[in-house]
């Protein structure tokens, strides 16, 4: 499966795909485990045609268009983002913004002074 197949699907199929992705996932480490897996590397390939599905489901909410180069390579344009989504970015940075915690001084004993 390619990005390219994938980019022009709709997004409720692509949902049905990812979903049928995790369950041959499912069924793959399975066999694995009980040792009726004959191929090992399928695990792997359907690992990276469930990311390529999330990757094109996650540029879809970012707004991200995949459009044709000249020379057929493939190139990326970012839309211009929400209103909601830019309020939405600066409360999600400040959120990962470490707080700073001040340690509280250990009160002295008797001994201490």
């Amino acid at each position: 499966m390619k990005v390219d197949e994938l980019r022009v699907l709709e997004e409720h199929e692509l949902g049905g795909r990812l979903k049928a992705a995790r369950r041959e996932l499912y069924e793959l480490r399975f066999k694995h485990a009980v040792g009726q897996l004959e191929n090992a590397s399928q695990i792997s390939k359907v690992r990276h045609d469930i990311a390529r599905i999330m990757t094109v489901l996650r540029e879809r909410e970012f707004g991200i268009v995949a459009q044709a180069a000249p020379d057929s390579a493939t190139a990326i344009a970012v839309a211009e983002p929400e209103e909601s989504n830019v309020a939405l970015a600066q409360e999600v940075k400040e959120e990962a913004k470490p707080k700073r915690v001040r340690a509280k001084a250990k009160p002295k004993t008797e001994k201490e002074s």
